[in-house]
């Protein structure tokens, strides 16, 4: 029988990458990179990967207890797209508290702009996890990380399933003391800041592009 290959990557400046390449993993990707997938599917391929990068997530590089602490996990999903991740986190960390942060990114400068927040005032001490589907850029990761740390928070965990060679170089550069979980690290971005061969804007598919 063919082994599971989980992969692990170290880089510079703190910032860590685990790429899991576990089979269930592989063949969820392979739905969410066709286009021919519907919304529903494309939902329920995302819920349940997400339960697989989460585990990651919480056995090797977030091992703590939520249960019971006023000092508790956090889990951020990024709107609107981190919501598909959401449900699966919330199932391997029931206890987790939910805050949320939304941002835009202009299409023009590929900046992002916060448009809403809801966020406990202090973070000190608690393990925070984000969920946004795709580090494109890296521009949105690097300022939820700001945010986050403006509140206090270092034991942060961020949970992609794409990211690329240039969102991870930037998010090195300019955000210190994270680590990312991401079933791959696809090619590169187009002129357009979109990931080659990525799978589509999450946000639109999972909730249409309304």
């Amino acid at each position: 029988m063919e082994q599971d290959e989980r992969i692990r990557h170290r880089r510079r400046g703190g910032l860590q990458v685990v790429e899991v390449r576990h089979r269930s993993v592989a063949w969820h990707l392979e739905a969410l990179r066709d286009p021919a997938t519907p919304s529903a599917g494309f939902r329920r391929h995302l819920h349940d990967m997400s339960r697989f990068l989460v585990y990651e997530a919480t056995a090797s590089l977030w091992p703590v207890t939520t249960t019971g602490s006023e000092r508790g996990a956090l889990v951020v999903p990024v709107l609107r797209a981190g919501l598909g991740l959401l449900e699966g986190a919330l199932e391997l960390v029931p206890d987790a508290e939910v805050g949320f942060l939304g941002l835009r990114r202009d299409e023009v400068t590929l900046e992002p702009s916060l448009y809403w927040s809801r966020l406990p005032a202090d973070l000190s001490g608690r393990p925070v996890l984000v969920l946004d589907p795709m580090l494109a850029t890296g521009g949105t990761l690097a300022a939820v990380v700001g945010i986050l740390a403006e509140r206090g928070a270092t034991g942060i965990v961020a949970v992609t399933v794409l990211t690329t060679p240039e969102g991870l170089a930037r998010v090195e550069k300019e955000a210190s003391r994270l680590s990312v979980v991401c079933a791959s690290v696809d090619e590169r971005l187009d002129r357009h800041g979109f990931i080659v061969p990525g799978m589509g804007d999450a946000g639109d598919r999972l909730f249409g592009p309304s």
